[in-house]
């Protein structure tokens, strides 16, 4: 077989998801290095804890914001900044890859800034249900997977859209979804688990109904159908 000498190593990746997952491995290296103790000394130490509570999203503070229209203002980047912290490398480490596994098939698609919005869009959806839907909870959401679950979403659409361009049963592009909040169900049942799948259910939906609308055609075909009604 011949190979092309000057071929990358890596498959190469839109730059949005590069712009999107750097943040998050520069984060994770920064905790990571510190509970070793290799950086910021005895105090290093304390830095998961001092970033969960920094960015991470609290239900009692989402209830509030909602009820007082958004504020305290200054605390709104949580919707989104809660997706740059982990609980552990291995946390961090399954995210980032699913991350640039999805980024790059939607990322090859989707213009930059459709990908951006899904992202983004996702991760805040997450946060929103996570912190409104679920009374009495209190511990804090943190992780990518929201918007991880959204890049599902929008890779789910774009097979649905395939599969309905072919005339095929386009509900088969679902068979993902429902496979990984299977394996999730498995684990949580097995592990025990808490009520992150409410965040990543909220992302996979955000994602998927956002690539109606950011998608390439995706305004004009919504628009061509309300139209038609």
């Amino acid at each position: 077989m011949d190979q092309d000498p000057n071929a990358p190593p890596l498959n190469p990746l839109p730059w949005i998801v590069w712009a999107l997952t750097l943040p998050l491995i520069a984060m994770e290296v920064v905790l990571t290095l510190a509970e070793r103790g290799l950086v910021g000394g005895a105090q290093g130490l304390g830095w998961r804890l001092q970033a969960v509570e920094r960015f991470a999203v609290f239900p009692e503070l989402v209830k509030r914001q909602w009820d007082t229209g958004g504020y305290p203002l200054q605390e709104l980047h949580r919707l989104v900044s809660y997706a740059l912290v982990h609980g552990s490398f291995t946390h961090a480490i399954f995210a980032v890859v699913m991350f640039l596994a999805l980024g790059k098939w939607v990322g090859e698609v989707f213009r930059w800034w459709g990908v951006l919005i899904v992202v983004l869009g996702s991760a805040a959806a997450g946060a929103l249900a996570y912190g409104l839907l679920i009374p009495g909870l209190s511990a804090p959401l943190i992780g990518a997977y929201p918007a991880v679950y959204g890049l599902i979403g929008a890779f789910t659409f774009m097979i649905f859209t395939n599969l309905s361009n072919v005339g095929a049963n386009k509900y088969r592009a679902f068979s993902l979804i429902g496979a990984l909040l299977f394996v999730q169900f498995v684990f949580g049942v097995v592990f025990g688990g808490g009520w992150e799948w409410v965040a990543d259910v909220a992302g996979f939906a955000a994602g998927f109904l956002l690539s109606f609308v950011v998608s390439p055609g995706g305004f004009r075909r919504v628009l061509d159908q309300v139209r038609q009604r």
